[in-house]
């Protein structure tokens, strides 16, 4: 009986976990799960974790379908010409293929003084917990301020001025910016309505232990600041002498195979196909899971993979418990004036949630199930070298 091919999936993400049991559709591979934490982060229920309205971790034992090693460590490098994965702990996972799922991180700007060192991150599961932590010992009417107007920084402070704090939300050019008109002045009005002060505009040029300080010099009170403005990823690739784009995404045709090595395929936030990323979300990351499992099954089997074909309708966000936005956006992903929002809003969104997790569940029982809305395959460009 010839050895079954060695697949490494490295990051337990949204991508990686579906990408992990969509591979069970062949009963020859050996798969294993790279991922630094015992436990799957729900990264979209971050902010209910930090506001104390909801938790964001769960056991991969729900989600791992039979026959998927999970082996707790990070990646250090990949060794394209050994075909190892090297680990922090020293392990080297040898490999046929490799699915990249390293996710995004949060990207506090370097050359903003105090961002990296006092502000709090909210992209991950360590600094959300510290986050949660600062949060119980400080009094309901201290001064908090988000840095960020998109999606994460509006729902961060939603969740929080729904609990009683006293929030400022700086936005940097605009609140919400990936909405309509619409869809920005209801997120706008609902902010106002609990307290919230936005502040569009203007950018933090840096972060004090008691204040932040904008770019006109303007000091403002923040007992608490969390950064909540772009996103970066992981260096894995470029320290693995793997090409990337100017964030660090891993460069690969349509198909997500590396423009250096086929035998690496990405998948998530950190792939940059033909050097024109789909937007960061967690609604791309599980089609994109499926599509870079995909391209290893076709390529096992000696048959033509398939081209990235997700299409995008929309964003949600979540506006405390009881409110919410779901914008919807033409085809080529910009947004227009139509959205659900209030309850309404707020139920789409914690259907989308749920969905996230359950559609993994779904692809660990049956290997094959997830489905998506599909768009026409791209126009093919080459990679950005």
């Amino acid at each position: 009986m010839p050895a079954p091919h060695k697949v490494v999936v490295i990051g337990g993400g949204y991508a990686g976990t579906l990408a992990a049991n969509h591979l069970r559709l062949r009963d020859d591979l050996a798969i294993t799960l790279v991922n630094a934490r015992p436990r799957f982060v729900d990264r979209i229920r971050l902010h209910q974790y930090v506001a104390g309205t909801g938790e964001a971790a769960i056991d991969y034992g729900t989600l791992l379908g039979d026959g998927i090693e999970l082996v707790v460590d990070s990646a250090a490098r990949i060794d394209t010409t050994a075909r190892e994965v090297r680990l922090e702990s020293g392990r080297a996972l040898g490999y046929d293929y490799v699915i990249y799922a390293v996710g995004s991180t949060g990207a506090p700007p370097p050359q903003v003084p105090g961002a990296s060192g006092l502000a709090f991150d909210i992209s991950a599961y360590e600094p959300a917990r510290r986050l949660r932590t600062r949060l119980a010992d400080l009094p309901s009417d201290a001064r908090i301020t988000v840095v960020g107007g998109g999606l994460t920084g509006i729902e961060t402070a939603a969740e929080l001025a729904e609990r009683g704090r006293a929030v400022t939300l700086v936005c940097g050019r605009t609140l919400a910016p990936y909405f309509s008109t619409g869809g920005r002045r209801y997120a706008a009005r609902w902010l106002s309505r609990h307290g919230v002060t936005v502040i569009e505009g203007a950018e933090v040029s840096a972060v004090t232990p008691d204040a932040v300080v904008l770019a006109d010099g303007t000091e403002r009170p923040s007992v608490l600041t969390i950064w909540a403005a772009g996103f970066g990823v992981p260096r894995l690739a470029a320290a693995s002498g793997l090409r990337t784009d100017a964030l660090g995404r891993l460069l690969t045709d349509e198909t997500l195979t590396s423009v250096d090595d086929d035998r690496i395929v990405a998948a998530g936030d950190c792939a940059a196909p033909s050097g024109r990323p789909l937007r960061m979300s967690c609604y791309a990351a599980g089609p994109l899971g499926a599509l870079a499992a995909g391209t290893i099954l076709s390529r096992i089997a000696g048959t033509e993979p398939e081209p990235i074909n997700v299409r995008f309708t929309g964003a949600c966000a979540s506006l405390g418990r009881h409110a919410g936005i779901r914008q919807l956006a033409r085809k080529d992903d910009t947004a227009v004036n139509i959205y659900v929002a209030g309850r309404a809003g707020a139920m789409i969104k914690e259907v989308a949630c749920a969905f996230a997790v359950s559609r993994i569940r779904g692809e660990a029982r049956r290997p094959g199930s997830v489905r998506w809305v599909k768009g026409r395959p791209r126009s093919v460009q080459p990679a950005l070298t």
